[in-house]
Formats: structure tokens, C-alpha cells, sequence
């Protein structure tokens, strides 16, 4: 690599076991995932919550999720009871993502658990578990960087970006979302 060169992408490989599946199984779940989960009525929720959970998901009762939602590593996915994930949601499991019960993840809301180490030429992969406490709510299309805690109760307002944890029971607002008033 020339002293020039700050990222050098031909050296990139990933972490041992960093899907957590073999490559066969990483390939069978976005064929059904692009087929059988995406092509699923609307209201067949529970047939989507036996798809993720015969790929390994924890998924609570009576759990709703859209078809049209993106999850690459279903294996790495814990969902507690009545929880909502809504349309073309993406929940990016590089890391383990953990959803509480009767949490809403709203529509077009992106939570990445994954990013790059920009400082490294070979712009090694990183992966840093999600956690969305029970009873949050993350509004319409919200960034939720790797490493982030939304504590209990916490709203995070429509078009947020997450990059540090929130406290629990706060309405939170912003890039970079900042609480502003208490929940309740």
C-alpha cells in the first residue's frame, strides 16, 4: 500500500465467524427472506415470526412485523412480547440487537449494530450490540448507531440519529438526538 493510500480495501476479510451461521445458512435466510418473508400478506405475522425464529430470532408473542422489513442475521435478533417493527424497518445484525416488549420501532427506522473502523486501511469491520429497552418507542425513519442503549419509556423523535445512549422515560429529539422533556 503507497503512504498515500488511507484505505486499501483488497485487505479487507472479516472476523472469524462473524456472521455466526455458515455461509450456506447466511445465503438460504436472504433467499427466504427475499422470497417467502418479503412476499407474505401483510397480516401474516405469525408466519414472518416462525420464519425468524426457525432461523434462530427470539420472538416474543404476539410480535408484529412487517414483511417489507431487513434483517440480514436473524440468528443475532431477540424481540420481547407485543413489540412492533414497522415497514422497510431495518434492523442490521451485525451485532446482537435486543428489542424489549411493547416496543414500536417505526417505518423506515434503521438500527445498525455494524460500521467500519475508518482509521484502519484494511477498514475492519466493527460490531457493537443494540439494546431498546421495554415500553421505548423509536419513531419514523431514526439512525440508531452500534453500541446505543434507549432506556426504558424513551421516544426518540421521527428523523433522529442515535449516537450516544438515551435515559429511560425521556422524549429525545435531534442529530444528535438529545432528551428535551420527560416522557410523562
Amino acid at each position: 500500500m503507497s503512504a498515500d493510500k488511507v484505505q486499501d480495501l483488497e485487505r479487507f476479510t472479516l472476523p472469524p465467524n462473524f456472521r455466526g451461521r455458515s455461509g450456506f445458512t447466511v445465503q438460504l435466510w436472504w433467499l427466504v427472506q427475499a422470497t417467502l418473508f418479503h412476499g407474505s400478506p401483510q397480516l401474516l405475522y405469525g408466519f414472518r415470526r416462525w420464519l425468524l425464529r426457525l432461523f434462530g430470532a427470539q420472538i416474543g408473542k404476539g410480535v408484529i412485523i412487517r414483511p417489507s422489513v431487513a434483517i440480514p442475521y436473524p440468528w443475532k435478533l431477540k424481540i420481547g412480547d407485543h413489540s412492533w417493527i414497522g415497514d422497510d424497518a431495518v434492523l442490521y445484525t451485525f451485532a446482537e440487537i435486543t428489542i424489549g416488549r411493547d416496543v414500536v420501532i417505526s417505518q423506515k427506522s434503521y438500527l445498525c449494530a455494524g460500521t467500519h473502523d475508518y482509521r484502519s486501511p484494511n477498514f475492519d469491520i466493527q460490531a457493537f450490540p443494540i439494546v431498546i429497552e421495554d415500553e421505548a418507542w423509536v419513531a419514523a425513519d431514526v439512525f440508531v448507531a452500534p453500541g446505543v442503549t434507549i432506556g426504558k419509556g424513551a421516544v426518540v423523535g421521527s428523523r433522529s440519529s442515535v449516537f450516544t445512549s438515551l435515559p429511560p422515560m425521556m422524549v429525545c429529539v435531534g442529530s444528535p438526538a438529545r432528551p428535551v422533556r420527560a416522557r410523562i
